[in-house]
Protein backbone atom coordinates (compact mmCIF):
# COMPACT_ATOMS: atom_id res chain seq x y z
CA UNK A 1 0.00 0.00 0.00
CA UNK A 2 1.04 3.51 -0.72
CA UNK A 3 2.04 5.62 2.04
CA UNK A 4 -0.04 9.03 2.51
CA UNK A 5 0.42 12.23 0.60
CA UNK A 6 3.15 14.03 1.90
CA UNK A 7 2.40 17.79 2.93
CA UNK A 8 4.60 20.69 1.34
CA UNK A 9 4.30 24.21 2.61
CA UNK A 10 5.78 26.57 -0.24
CA UNK A 11 6.90 30.42 0.59
CA UNK A 12 8.15 32.24 -2.88
CA UNK A 13 7.75 36.07 -1.98
CA UNK A 14 8.75 37.44 -6.03
CA UNK A 15 7.69 37.28 -9.62
CA UNK A 16 11.57 35.41 -10.09
CA UNK A 17 10.34 33.06 -6.67
CA UNK A 18 6.95 32.56 -7.78
CA UNK A 19 8.23 30.90 -11.38
CA UNK A 20 11.20 28.99 -9.47
CA UNK A 21 8.84 27.37 -7.09
CA UNK A 22 6.25 26.18 -10.29
CA UNK A 23 9.04 25.15 -11.56
CA UNK A 24 9.83 22.91 -8.54
CA UNK A 25 6.69 21.87 -8.05
CA UNK A 26 6.26 20.74 -11.26
CA UNK A 27 9.70 18.16 -10.57
CA UNK A 28 8.11 17.12 -7.58
CA UNK A 29 5.15 16.05 -8.77
CA UNK A 30 7.07 14.11 -11.21
CA UNK A 31 8.96 12.72 -8.63
CA UNK A 32 5.96 11.07 -6.95
CA UNK A 33 4.71 9.65 -10.28
CA UNK A 34 8.71 8.01 -10.74
CA UNK A 35 8.44 6.54 -7.05
CA UNK A 36 4.79 5.30 -7.81
CA UNK A 37 4.07 7.24 -4.56
CA UNK A 38 1.02 9.65 -4.03
CA UNK A 39 1.69 13.55 -5.41
CA UNK A 40 2.37 15.15 -2.26
CA UNK A 41 -0.68 17.80 -1.26
CA UNK A 42 1.25 21.64 -1.76
CA UNK A 43 -0.01 24.74 -0.07
CA UNK A 44 1.09 28.10 0.70
CA UNK A 45 1.92 31.57 -0.81
CA UNK A 46 3.11 32.67 -3.72
CA UNK A 47 1.89 34.03 -7.02
CA UNK A 48 -0.34 33.09 -10.46
CA UNK A 49 2.49 30.47 -11.34
CA UNK A 50 2.62 28.62 -8.19
CA UNK A 51 -1.90 28.79 -8.69
CA UNK A 52 -1.31 27.39 -12.09
CA UNK A 53 0.99 24.70 -11.11
CA UNK A 54 -1.71 23.38 -8.24
CA UNK A 55 -0.39 25.47 -4.94
CA UNK A 56 -3.59 26.25 -3.26
CA UNK A 57 -2.55 29.78 -2.02
CA UNK A 58 -3.31 31.52 1.14
CA UNK A 59 -1.83 34.67 0.28
CA UNK A 60 -0.35 35.76 -3.18
CA UNK A 61 3.27 37.42 -2.28
CA UNK A 62 3.99 38.80 -5.28
CA UNK A 63 1.58 41.46 -4.53
CA UNK A 64 3.60 42.71 -1.91
CA UNK A 65 7.72 42.09 -3.17
CA UNK A 66 9.55 45.48 -2.25
CA UNK A 67 13.53 45.56 -1.29
CA UNK A 68 15.39 48.16 0.74
CA UNK A 69 14.87 49.13 4.20
CA UNK A 70 13.07 52.06 3.97
CA UNK A 71 10.78 50.18 1.25
CA UNK A 72 10.34 47.03 4.34
CA UNK A 73 10.03 49.44 7.03
CA UNK A 74 6.49 51.13 5.41
CA UNK A 75 5.19 47.77 5.14
CA UNK A 76 6.15 46.38 8.30
CA UNK A 77 2.66 45.78 9.53
CA UNK A 78 1.33 43.83 6.42
CA UNK A 79 4.18 41.98 6.39
CA UNK A 80 4.13 41.14 10.11
CA UNK A 81 0.66 40.24 9.48
CA UNK A 82 1.25 37.99 6.81
CA UNK A 83 4.39 36.76 8.56
CA UNK A 84 1.96 35.42 11.47
CA UNK A 85 -0.81 34.28 8.48
CA UNK A 86 1.26 31.99 7.66
CA UNK A 87 2.85 30.63 10.76
CA UNK A 88 -0.58 29.79 12.09
CA UNK A 89 -1.36 28.19 8.80
CA UNK A 90 2.03 25.99 9.69
CA UNK A 91 0.97 24.90 13.16
CA UNK A 92 -2.51 24.25 12.07
CA UNK A 93 -1.75 22.04 8.66
CA UNK A 94 1.57 20.86 10.10
CA UNK A 95 3.24 20.02 6.59
CA UNK A 96 6.61 17.93 6.36
CA UNK A 97 8.43 19.85 5.00
CA UNK A 98 8.37 23.70 4.35
CA UNK A 99 9.99 24.70 1.21
CA UNK A 100 11.46 28.10 0.62
CA UNK A 101 12.30 29.99 -2.19
CA UNK A 102 14.24 32.94 -2.58
CA UNK A 103 12.73 36.23 -0.54
CA UNK A 104 15.14 35.34 2.10
CA UNK A 105 14.36 38.02 4.55
CA UNK A 106 10.91 36.80 5.32
CA UNK A 107 12.00 33.32 4.80
CA UNK A 108 14.38 32.57 7.17
CA UNK A 109 12.63 34.29 9.79
CA UNK A 110 9.44 32.25 9.01
CA UNK A 111 11.45 29.39 9.02
CA UNK A 112 13.03 29.95 12.58
CA UNK A 113 9.68 30.88 13.59
CA UNK A 114 8.21 27.47 12.29
CA UNK A 115 11.35 25.50 13.74
CA UNK A 116 10.90 27.10 16.97
CA UNK A 117 6.83 26.32 17.35
CA UNK A 118 7.11 22.45 15.80
CA UNK A 119 6.31 19.89 18.98
CA UNK A 120 5.67 16.70 19.50
CA UNK A 121 5.46 14.12 16.28
CA UNK A 122 5.21 17.83 13.76
CA UNK A 123 9.02 18.11 13.02
CA UNK A 124 9.14 19.26 9.70
CA UNK A 125 12.34 19.64 7.32
CA UNK A 126 12.96 22.97 6.21
CA UNK A 127 14.66 23.71 2.52
CA UNK A 128 16.08 27.00 1.58
CA UNK A 129 16.04 27.39 -2.64
CA UNK A 130 18.61 30.22 -3.78
CA UNK A 131 20.81 31.48 -1.30
CA UNK A 132 20.03 34.61 0.32
CA UNK A 133 22.91 36.76 -0.62
CA UNK A 134 24.96 36.36 2.30
CA UNK A 135 28.24 35.98 1.08
CA UNK A 136 27.61 40.25 0.01
CA UNK A 137 27.20 41.83 3.19
CA UNK A 138 26.38 40.00 6.61
CA UNK A 139 28.03 36.74 6.22
CA UNK A 140 26.54 36.09 9.92
CA UNK A 141 23.12 35.04 8.77
CA UNK A 142 25.03 31.96 7.37
CA UNK A 143 24.52 30.51 11.04
CA UNK A 144 20.91 31.09 11.81
CA UNK A 145 20.70 28.98 7.99
CA UNK A 146 22.86 26.46 9.91
CA UNK A 147 20.76 26.65 12.70
CA UNK A 148 17.22 26.00 11.18
CA UNK A 149 17.63 24.46 7.42
CA UNK A 150 18.42 21.07 6.90
CA UNK A 151 19.10 21.50 2.98
CA UNK A 152 20.28 24.35 1.07
CA UNK A 153 20.03 24.45 -2.60
CA UNK A 154 22.26 26.76 -4.37
CA UNK A 155 22.18 27.98 -8.06
CA UNK A 156 25.66 29.42 -8.42
CA UNK A 157 28.54 27.21 -8.65
CA UNK A 158 30.55 29.32 -5.86
CA UNK A 159 28.36 29.11 -2.52
CA UNK A 160 28.72 25.56 -1.97
CA UNK A 161 32.24 26.05 -0.96
CA UNK A 162 31.31 30.00 0.79
CA UNK A 163 29.29 28.01 3.04
CA UNK A 164 31.74 25.42 4.15
CA UNK A 165 33.83 28.26 5.50
CA UNK A 166 30.95 29.65 6.86
CA UNK A 167 28.74 26.87 8.14
CA UNK A 168 30.13 23.60 7.53
CA UNK A 169 27.00 21.95 9.29
CA UNK A 170 24.70 23.04 6.49
CA UNK A 171 24.30 20.73 3.79
CA UNK A 172 24.53 23.09 0.57
CA UNK A 173 23.81 21.40 -2.74
CA UNK A 174 24.71 23.19 -6.02
CA UNK A 175 21.40 22.26 -8.22
CA UNK A 176 22.25 24.30 -11.18
CA UNK A 177 20.60 27.67 -12.79
CA UNK A 178 16.53 26.83 -13.92
CA UNK A 179 17.27 29.48 -16.76
CA UNK A 180 18.73 25.91 -19.06
CA UNK A 181 15.18 24.73 -18.64
CA UNK A 182 13.31 27.86 -19.44
CA UNK A 183 14.72 28.50 -23.42
CA UNK A 184 16.31 26.53 -25.67
CA UNK A 185 19.81 26.48 -26.58
CA UNK A 186 20.41 30.24 -27.80
CA UNK A 187 22.81 29.91 -31.22
CA UNK A 188 26.30 30.12 -31.05
CA UNK A 189 26.72 32.64 -33.63
CA UNK A 190 27.09 36.25 -32.80
CA UNK A 191 23.76 38.42 -33.90
CA UNK A 192 24.50 40.57 -36.89
CA UNK A 193 26.58 43.78 -36.42
CA UNK A 194 24.67 45.18 -39.65
CA UNK A 195 20.96 47.15 -39.36
CA UNK A 196 19.52 49.23 -36.88
CA UNK A 197 20.59 48.84 -33.10
CA UNK A 198 17.88 47.52 -30.85
CA UNK A 199 17.68 48.41 -27.53
CA UNK A 200 16.00 46.48 -24.31
CA UNK A 201 14.92 48.26 -21.06
CA UNK A 202 14.44 46.03 -18.45
CA UNK A 203 13.77 48.01 -15.22
CA UNK A 204 13.10 45.40 -12.71
CA UNK A 205 10.01 43.49 -11.58
CA UNK A 206 9.02 45.61 -8.26
CA UNK A 207 6.82 49.05 -8.05
CA UNK A 208 9.65 50.73 -6.33
CA UNK A 209 12.27 50.03 -9.01
CA UNK A 210 10.34 50.76 -12.06
CA UNK A 211 9.72 54.18 -10.69
CA UNK A 212 13.17 54.46 -9.77
CA UNK A 213 14.51 53.42 -13.10
CA UNK A 214 11.98 54.68 -15.74
CA UNK A 215 13.77 58.06 -15.47
CA UNK A 216 17.14 57.10 -16.43
CA UNK A 217 16.50 54.54 -18.51
CA UNK A 218 14.39 56.51 -20.96
CA UNK A 219 16.48 59.07 -20.20
CA UNK A 220 19.55 56.77 -22.07
CA UNK A 221 17.12 55.85 -24.61
CA UNK A 222 16.33 59.40 -26.20
CA UNK A 223 20.31 60.08 -26.41
CA UNK A 224 21.13 57.02 -27.82
CA UNK A 225 18.23 57.71 -30.60
CA UNK A 226 19.55 61.01 -30.45
CA UNK A 227 22.75 59.21 -32.26
CA UNK A 228 21.20 56.49 -33.36
CA UNK A 229 17.76 57.84 -34.98
CA UNK A 230 16.93 54.53 -36.74
CA UNK A 231 17.76 52.52 -33.13
CA UNK A 232 14.55 51.12 -31.76
CA UNK A 233 13.74 50.11 -28.15
CA UNK A 234 11.18 48.22 -26.55
CA UNK A 235 10.72 47.71 -22.47
CA UNK A 236 9.67 44.11 -21.17
CA UNK A 237 7.86 44.00 -17.85
CA UNK A 238 6.59 40.61 -16.26
CA UNK A 239 3.23 41.42 -15.28
CA UNK A 240 0.27 43.86 -16.50
CA UNK A 241 0.30 45.52 -13.40
CA UNK A 242 3.68 46.75 -13.88
CA UNK A 243 3.01 47.44 -17.47
CA UNK A 244 0.33 49.72 -16.40
CA UNK A 245 1.87 51.48 -14.34
CA UNK A 246 4.84 52.37 -16.80
CA UNK A 247 2.62 53.12 -19.07
CA UNK A 248 1.15 55.61 -16.17
CA UNK A 249 4.42 57.24 -15.95
CA UNK A 250 4.72 57.64 -19.76
CA UNK A 251 7.07 55.36 -20.89
CA UNK A 252 4.65 54.57 -23.15
CA UNK A 253 5.54 57.77 -25.19
CA UNK A 254 9.06 56.87 -25.76
CA UNK A 255 8.90 52.89 -26.07
CA UNK A 256 7.49 50.45 -26.34
CA UNK A 257 6.17 48.75 -23.56
CA UNK A 258 4.90 45.09 -22.96
CA UNK A 259 4.20 42.10 -21.04
CA UNK A 260 6.54 39.33 -21.06
CA UNK A 261 8.30 38.09 -24.77
CA UNK A 262 11.77 38.47 -23.19
CA UNK A 263 13.58 35.63 -24.74
CA UNK A 264 11.85 36.70 -28.17
CA UNK A 265 13.69 40.70 -27.51
CA UNK A 266 16.86 39.45 -26.03
CA UNK A 267 17.46 37.09 -29.10
CA UNK A 268 17.65 40.12 -31.59
CA UNK A 269 18.51 42.62 -29.09
CA UNK A 270 21.84 44.38 -29.93
CA UNK A 271 22.29 45.84 -26.10
CA UNK A 272 20.08 45.49 -22.91
CA UNK A 273 19.83 47.89 -20.28
CA UNK A 274 18.91 46.46 -17.36
CA UNK A 275 18.16 46.20 -13.58
CA UNK A 276 20.92 44.29 -11.67
CA UNK A 277 19.33 41.03 -10.65
CA UNK A 278 17.82 37.69 -11.95
CA UNK A 279 17.20 39.08 -15.33
CA UNK A 280 21.02 40.00 -15.78
CA UNK A 281 21.90 36.17 -15.87
CA UNK A 282 19.14 35.99 -18.85
CA UNK A 283 20.50 38.67 -20.84
CA UNK A 284 24.16 36.43 -20.17
CA UNK A 285 22.09 33.34 -21.59
CA UNK A 286 20.84 34.93 -24.51
CA UNK A 287 24.75 36.74 -24.96
CA UNK A 288 23.40 40.03 -25.01
CA UNK A 289 25.89 42.85 -24.12
CA UNK A 290 23.90 44.49 -20.75
CA UNK A 291 24.19 48.07 -19.31
CA UNK A 292 23.39 47.54 -15.26
CA UNK A 293 22.26 50.33 -12.94
CA UNK A 294 20.30 50.41 -9.88
CA UNK A 295 18.85 52.78 -7.77
CA UNK A 296 17.40 52.66 -4.08
CA UNK A 297 16.19 54.89 -1.31
CA UNK A 298 18.73 57.06 -0.03
CA UNK A 299 18.78 55.38 3.57
CA UNK A 300 18.69 51.85 2.06
CA UNK A 301 21.88 52.88 0.14
CA UNK A 302 23.60 54.16 2.83
CA UNK A 303 23.32 51.19 4.78
CA UNK A 304 23.79 49.03 2.11
CA UNK A 305 27.07 50.83 1.16
CA UNK A 306 28.60 49.97 4.64
CA UNK A 307 27.44 46.90 4.54
CA UNK A 308 28.18 44.58 1.10
CA UNK A 309 31.54 43.61 0.95
CA UNK A 310 31.21 42.41 -3.13
CA UNK A 311 32.46 44.52 -5.85
CA UNK A 312 29.71 44.27 -8.28
CA UNK A 313 25.86 43.95 -7.68
CA UNK A 314 25.67 42.48 -11.26
CA UNK A 315 25.85 38.51 -11.27
CA UNK A 316 27.49 38.00 -14.72
CA UNK A 317 30.21 40.03 -13.31
CA UNK A 318 30.63 37.74 -9.57
CA UNK A 319 30.90 34.99 -11.77
CA UNK A 320 33.30 36.22 -14.39
CA UNK A 321 35.25 37.84 -11.68
CA UNK A 322 35.65 41.12 -13.89
CA UNK A 323 33.35 44.16 -15.24
CA UNK A 324 31.84 42.19 -18.13
CA UNK A 325 28.57 44.04 -17.67
CA UNK A 326 29.46 47.85 -17.09
CA UNK A 327 27.59 48.66 -13.58
CA UNK A 328 26.31 52.23 -12.38
CA UNK A 329 24.63 52.12 -8.83
CA UNK A 330 22.75 54.90 -7.25
CA UNK A 331 23.72 58.33 -8.22
CA UNK A 332 25.80 56.89 -11.26
CA UNK A 333 23.65 55.35 -12.45
CA UNK A 334 22.64 58.89 -14.91
CA UNK A 335 21.11 59.14 -18.69
CA UNK A 336 24.36 60.19 -19.78
CA UNK A 337 26.32 56.71 -18.10
CA UNK A 338 24.21 54.43 -19.34
CA UNK A 339 23.81 55.76 -22.99
CA UNK A 340 27.86 56.22 -23.26
CA UNK A 341 28.17 52.69 -22.32
CA UNK A 342 25.47 51.60 -24.33
CA UNK A 343 26.56 53.12 -26.94
CA UNK A 344 30.23 51.37 -26.76
CA UNK A 345 28.47 48.24 -27.64
CA UNK A 346 26.38 49.72 -30.14
CA UNK A 347 29.12 51.43 -32.28
CA UNK A 348 31.85 48.98 -31.70
CA UNK A 349 31.16 45.45 -32.84
CA UNK A 350 34.08 44.25 -31.37
CA UNK A 351 33.53 44.96 -27.72
CA UNK A 352 30.64 43.19 -28.11
CA UNK A 353 31.91 40.19 -29.56
CA UNK A 354 34.39 40.29 -26.66
CA UNK A 355 31.58 40.36 -24.19
CA UNK A 356 29.41 37.18 -25.92
CA UNK A 357 32.69 35.27 -25.71
CA UNK A 358 33.17 35.95 -21.77
CA UNK A 359 29.17 35.86 -21.40
CA UNK A 360 29.80 31.93 -22.70
CA UNK A 361 32.44 30.99 -20.29
CA UNK A 362 30.25 32.36 -17.31
CA UNK A 363 27.27 30.13 -18.45
CA UNK A 364 29.13 27.07 -18.63
CA UNK A 365 29.76 26.89 -14.88
CA UNK A 366 25.50 26.92 -14.17
CA UNK A 367 25.42 23.34 -14.15
CA UNK A 368 23.51 23.27 -17.81
CA UNK A 369 19.13 21.41 -17.46
CA UNK A 370 17.91 20.03 -15.12
CA UNK A 371 18.33 22.23 -12.33
CA UNK A 372 14.45 21.83 -11.17
CA UNK A 373 14.89 17.89 -11.44
CA UNK A 374 18.03 17.67 -9.40
CA UNK A 375 16.16 20.28 -6.58
CA UNK A 376 13.26 17.75 -6.41
CA UNK A 377 15.21 14.66 -6.60
CA UNK A 378 16.95 16.09 -3.16
CA UNK A 379 13.85 17.69 -1.93
CA UNK A 380 12.09 13.73 -2.32
CA UNK A 381 15.14 12.45 -0.45
CA UNK A 382 15.25 14.59 2.50
CA UNK A 383 11.18 14.40 3.06
CA UNK A 384 11.32 10.49 3.32
CA UNK A 385 14.69 10.59 5.36
CA UNK A 386 14.06 10.26 9.17
CA UNK A 387 14.56 14.03 11.35
CA UNK A 388 17.86 14.08 13.08
CA UNK A 389 21.22 15.35 11.12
Amino acid sequence: MNSPAPSLMVIAGETSGDTLAAELVTALRQQAREAGQAAPVFFGAGGPRMAAAGVELAVDMTEHAVVGLWEVARHYWKFRRIFHQLLRLAAVRQPDLVLCVDFSGFNRRLGHAIKARARGAWQPRLVQMVSPQVWASRPGRAKSLERDFDLLLSIFPFEKAWYAQQAPSLRVEFVGHPIFDRYPPPPEAAPPATGPARVVLLPGSRTAELKRHLPPLLGAWELIRQKHPSASAVMVLPDERLRALALAQGAGAVVTVQTGGLPERLREATVALACTGTVTVECAYFGVPTVTLYKTSWLTYEVARRLVTVPTLTMPNLLAGTAVFPEFIQYQATPKALAQAALEFVEHPQSAAAVRAQLRQVMATLGGPGAARRAARLVWELLHTPPGR
